[in-house]
């Protein structure tokens, strides 16, 4: 059974949505805050995490920076519709963006096309020659370890994450760095040269020429 972890703060809102995904058969927790969120990702292997903006003690953003390099997918239930906000947070890294109000059976549908595509945020991803281990933050290739810096796990997975999409250095240096992207890409460039390297994956990380990177596998 998928495990759903909705941060909602209003609790009517955050309710409805544990009572109707019970009902479809998915096993939920709830959080009102993002603290409280956090506390619950620390120890809880969740399937899939619906995430409330405008929250309490940790907003979604910042949220959502720590709960991307657990390997877990992220829905935005919010009220900010503007294109402008969901451009921002789907290049932050939500894997999906839904606008409130919402009718019930696209919130379902959604949520299922989210893990479909996630293959279920495995803890155990493949991608090519390597086994990626989103709880441990190990990698392997066959029987052997590849040793990997924190930022190195955190850009290994990004990349898997949006394989086939091309990463501006300006996402890639926000989701991995935190902060304003200042146009010095002498950080990104370094760790993705040293990524490849140590992955020997020089022609799967694909330079982009003025934008950025794109995993091809």
């Amino acid at each position: 059974m998928y495990r759903i972890l909705v941060v909602e703060d209003e609790r009517a809102i955050n309710d409805l949505i544990v009572m109707n995904l019970t009902e479809a058969g998915y096993e939920c927790e709830r959080a009102f805050d993002g603290i409280e969120a956090a506390d619950k990702l620390e120890g809880a292997g969740y399937d899939l995490v619906l995430l409330d903006i405008m929250l309490p003690g940790a907003n979604g953003y910042e949220l959502l920076d720590y709960i991307k390099p657990l390997g877990i997918p992220v829905i935005f239930i919010t009220a900010k519709g503007s294109m402008a906000d969901k451009v921002r947070g789907l290049r932050l890294g939500a894997d999906d963006y839904l606008v409130k109000p919402f009718e019930i059976v696209e919130l379902l549908a959604r949520v299922e096309a989210v893990l479909r595509r996630a293959g279920k945020a495995q803890n155990e991803i493949e991608a090519a020659d390597l086994r990626i281990d989103t709880r441990s933050h190990t990698v392997m290739r066959g029987s052997k370890p590849v040793q990997l810096t924190a930022k190195e796990f955190e850009l290994l997975l990004l990349f898997v994450q949006n394989r086939g999409i091309a990463l501006f250095r300006e996402t890639i240096y926000e989701r991995i760095w935190g902060g304003e992207y200042m146009g010095d890409s002498r950080t990104v460039d370094l760790h993705v040269q040293r990524l490849r390297k140590k992955l020997h994956w020089e022609d799967k990380i694909k330079t982009i020429y003025k934008v950025g990177y794109r995993l091809e596998i």
